[in-house]
C-alpha cells in the first residue's frame, strides 16, 4: 500500500510539473505590456552584490545575532585524559 501511495504522489508531482512548465512559456516574456516601463539593466558587480555578497552578508548578520544572544547555557567539560 506505501508503494501505491509514493507512486501516485510521484505522478502527480511530475504532472504538476509538467503543467507548469508548458503554461509558461518564455515566448510570453518578449511581448510587452501596455504601461511597462523597464529602467536600466545591471551591472555585472551590481548584480553580484544584490543576489551574492547581500545575502551571505544577511546570513552572517542573522547568525552572529543569534550567537550573541543565545541565553542557554552550555557547559564546557575538561578532558580527563592523564597524559
Amino acid at each position: 500500500m506505501d508503494k501505491k501511495n509514493a507512486l501516485r504522489a510521484g505522478a502527480l508531482a511530475a504532472g504538476t510539473t509538467l503543467m507548469m512548465l508548458l503554461m509558461s512559456s518564455p515566448a510570453l516574456a518578449l511581448t510587452r505590456d501596455d504601461g511597462d516601463d523597464p529602467g536600466q539593466g545591471l551591472s555585472v558587480i551590481e548584480t553580484l552584490g544584490l543576489y551574492v555578497v547581500a545575502p551571505l552578508v544577511l546570513f552572517a548578520v542573522i547568525t552572529g545575532l543569534v550567537m550573541v544572544l543565545d541565553k542557554s547555557k552550555y557547559r564546557v567539560t575538561k578532558s580527563r585524559a592523564k597524559a
